[in-house]
Formats: C-alpha cells, structure tokens, sequence
C-alpha cells in the first residue's frame, strides 16, 4: 500500500455507515488534520520565478542561492527555497572529491597505448537532457 498522505486521504469515506472518520484516519495512520486539510498550489507569481531561475540555472549552474537571488532581484532565501523545490543544486568541486577508498575498484583504461587509425574501432556515447518548451528531451549521441 502506498505511504502517500494523498492516497490515504483519497481512501477515506466520510459517510461510512460503520467506521466513523476518526477511527477510518486510526486505521490508516493519517491524522484527522491532514484529512482535512486542503494544500495550497504554488502561485503564479512563484511559477514566474521558479522559471526565471531555471533559466538563469541553465546559464550559469554554480550559481547558489545567494547569487541566484541577487541575480534575479530577489531574497536569497526565497531563491534557495524555490531552488530546493525544484532540486537544484549548484555545481561546485566538493571537498575530498578525488579521494578514493579500498572498496572501490579501479579499472584500467584500455585505449591508453591504442593507435585509433580506422573506423568503428572505438565508440563513446554520453546522453544528456535539453530543455523544450513543455518538458525536457533527452539527447543521446554514439561517436565513431
């Protein structure tokens, strides 16, 4: 069964000629107050934004918070709200990024001495997503 607080209230009937509304919230593990509550959308004034700073995120994605805010003109913690709501994060060199453990293998890179002289002997693909104007496409490229 689904953990979903949306699914659970969707399951619950209020005119139960049996279990009241309370002991149908027990059963499910939903509390009364989160049945009745009815969640608020996200405005269009935070839609404009949230656009706004998918933009500028694909312009310059090492941008944080507070840069992105102070780009845009806006509270750096509004824009670090709207930034974790949509799941961007900025791209920056983490710390100890390259430090390598004991559980992790390391493979040998296999064309090091290879002479490349002809066709179809080696291939390299990568695949990546490009934004359209209603959603994403991924792109996926094999190169000879």
């Amino acid at each position: 069964m689904p953990d979903s607080i949306d699914f659970k209230r969707e399951c619950v009937e209020p005119n139960h000629p049996r279990l009241s509304l309370r002991r149908q919230c027990e059963l499910l593990g939903l509390n009364r107050s989160s049945w009745y509550y009815e969640p608020v959308g996200i405005s269009a004034e935070n839609l404009a934004l949230m656009r706004r700073i998918d933009e500028q995120y694909l312009k310059t994605p090492c941008y944080g918070r507070r840069k992105m805010g102070e780009t845009l003109g806006i509270d750096d913690r509004r824009a670090g709200r709207l930034m974790r709501l949509m799941g961007l994060e900025a791209i920056y060199p983490k710390p100890r990024l390259s430090q390598n453990t004991k559980e992790h293998r390391i493979y040998p890179y296999l064309l090091r001495n290879m002479k490349i002289v002809r066709p179809n002997q080696v291939w390299s693909s990568d695949i990546t997503y490009v934004p359209m104007p209603q959603g994403w496409m991924y792109l996926t490229v094999v190169m000879d």
